[in-house]
């Protein structure tokens, strides 16, 4: 304990005080761009998962391999496909663009797997049920199934959405000023290994824990309203 309160009495507070703003604003590049991918992940993963609860063959063979080809590739590995393959071949994508769809491709598997347990926790006979007094397909699953399955499913979306956001640290490998690029810049700069580490911390601190504490105050509103049981 004496060794690590001596190494925060040597902390440089004037250096970190100097290079803050620098990891807000790359705090704010990995918000926006963790949001986006976020997003489109979540898009992703509803069509995949009604195309395997309503069967339909050709998009249910297609969305069972790509689930299993993003959630068995890291997303180092997509990003630098990407970044770097796709020039080969002269497809040109922008830094923030090779982000968005990287984090996408991978998210939307998550969220995918996420919403297909939620919609096989629903009770078969409620759509039978439904289509009985006279709701069309789509009625049922807007108005019956998927809120349902999507209440279910909170718990594991939002574990999604705190791993997506965590996985931005890889986004420095197509040049992207993101938090990671910060720190590292900083640490071969400077050498200030202990000061700019301690800055990533926060940020990333600062940009999960209300995501965090938000999924808890979801959860539990739809455990008392009788979802979670």
């Amino acid at each position: 304990m004496g060794v690590f309160y001596g190494r925060i009495e040597k902390l440089d507070t004037g250096f970190m005080a100097e290079y803050f703003p620098l990891y807000v604003e790359a705090a704010k590049l990995t918000f926006r761009l963790g949001m986006t991918g976020i997003l489109f992940s979540l898009v992703i993963g509803v069509v995949c998962s009604l195309a395997g609860y309503y069967h339909v063959p050709v998009l249910r063979q297609i969305a069972v391999v790509y689930v299993e080809l993003s959630r068995n590739t890291p997303l180092l590995v997509q990003l630098f496909f990407l970044y770097f393959g796709l020039p080969k071949i002269g497809v040109m994508l922008s830094s923030e663009g090779c982000a968005v769809i990287g984090l996408s491709f991978l998210g939307g598997s998550y969220m995918a797997e996420a919403l297909r347990s939620g919609l096989e926790a629903v009770e078969k006979g409620q759509m039978e049920s439904a289509l009985a007094i006279g709701l069309n397909r789509f009625q049922v699953m807007r108005y019956v199934i998927f809120p349902q399955a999507l209440a279910t499913s909170v718990p594991p979306l939002c574990a999604n959405v705190i791993f997506l956001i965590k996985e931005t640290s890889v986004f420095s490998v197509v040049a992207l000023a993101d938090l990671m690029y910060v720190a590292k810049d900083l640490i071969g700069l400077y050498y200030q290994t202990d000061e700019a580490l301690l800055m990533l911390v926060i940020s990333y601190l600062v940009l999960l824990l209300p995501i965090s504490v938000a999924a808890g105050l979801i959860e539990r509103r739809l455990r008392y309203a009788g979802f979670g049981d």
